[in-house]
């Protein structure tokens, strides 16, 4: 790893690996299996306090704009992966697409093994926030979401859902998998929002 990378400030806590953990076989799953989901069957559902509720074959969803954005990956554990290339959708141009309400202040994430979070509409403004399909130019492997994840890259990484299947705008953030358990609704990885305490 060049000396460029490791003198770059890190969030709070936070140490240089090589590469991110892959749910089920590098690292414990959630649920005892991975959903293995298949391209000829995914469907993404995007629905709630929306004008325009879709649900997008996977050919529907690679039909939308395809961005491209490098950042960090940093896992609530203490380890975080420099320069990670993602392709995938930004999330303002699946507003685009369905057109949300006013009331809409938050979107849940819900996930094929059932896990969710939600995140405030301003959180997944950004150009690095993405429905990712790859990962360094390569599709996903089944550990890392395939077919699509969310990379939010402001916070810590169990708001990057995994596996996502729907989308739902809310009028507020809901609490998702881990947030029921313990950790920062928040996960602001440069406030080292890591915990509710």
């Amino acid at each position: 790893m060049s000396s460029k990378k490791l003198n770059r400030k890190l969030p709070p806590d936070q140490q240089v690996t090589d590469r991110i953990l892959r749910w089920g076989i590098d690292h414990p799953g959630i649920t005892s299996t991975n959903p293995q989901l298949k391209l000829e069957t995914y469907n993404l559902t995007i629905d709630g306090e929306v004008e325009n509720s879709v649900k997008l074959s996977w050919n529907d969803f690679m039909k939308l704009p395809k961005s491209v954005s490098v950042s960090d990956f940093h896992c609530v554990e203490g380890w975080s992966v420099l320069d990670c290339k993602w392709e995938g959708v930004r999330i303002r141009d699946i507003e685009k697409l369905v057109k949300p309400k006013d009331v809409a202040k938050a979107v849940t994430f819900e996930c094929a093994d059932s896990y969710t979070t939600s995140l405030f509409r301003e959180e997944l403004y950004g150009d690095d926030v993405l429905l990712a399909y790859k990962l360094n130019g390569e599709a996903l492997e089944e550990g890392y979401g395939f077919p699509v994840r969310l990379v939010v890259p402001s916070k810590y990484a169990y708001k990057s859902a995994l596996w996502v299947v729907h989308l739902r705008f809310t009028h507020g953030k809901e609490l998702g998998f881990w947030e029921r358990r313990g950790y920062s609704d928040n996960a602001d990885v440069w406030k080292n929002k890591r915990f509710n305490y």
